[in-house]
């Protein structure tokens, strides 16, 4: 990245810069949690249907473009072992969107960014004539 990642940003367009980076950031890792979410709804449903079943009763398993025949027994563990990580993973990627989001929110408040469009205090009160809407415009006021 440029030298606005390492220290303080030094112009207002660093700033945007840096800040859109964040949003970018922010957005990257909610729509990985998103993603991995409804992985993790797929394996419960494979988990259910798979533990009133017989452990010797044969099912198939698709192993990156192969089926692949084997029992309850042998695919039962592996899909709870994967469902496990998976949730082990999503509890990673919220702290890190926790962490994230702070940072973003302490930097917006820092140079005092508003995102028109979004519902802040400051907004409202400064764009009470403005009847336009605005699509994600960045407006920095330092």
């Amino acid at each position: 990245m440029d030298s606005a990642a390492d220290g303080e940003p030094t112009s207002q367009g660093e700033i945007v810069r840096r800040f859109a980076a964040m949003r970018e950031e922010v957005n990257a890792i909610w729509g990985k949690m998103t993603e991995l979410s409804s992985e993790s709804s797929e394996h419960d449903q494979v988990i259910r249907a798979l533990e009133p079943m017989a452990a010797d009763r044969k099912c198939f398993r698709l192993m990156g473009d192969v089926l692949v025949e084997r029992t309850v027994g042998e695919v039962l563990p592996a899909v709870k072992k994967n469902h496990d990580g998976i949730q082990q993973v999503l509890r990673s990627l919220a702290q890190q969107l926790e962490t994230k989001r702070k940072a973003l929110t302490e930097f917006q408040t820092k140079y005092k960014i508003r995102v028109k469009g979004e519902d802040f205090e400051e907004e409202q009160e400064g764009d009470k004539g403005s009847g336009a809407t605005s699509q994600g415009v960045l407006v920095s006021s330092s």
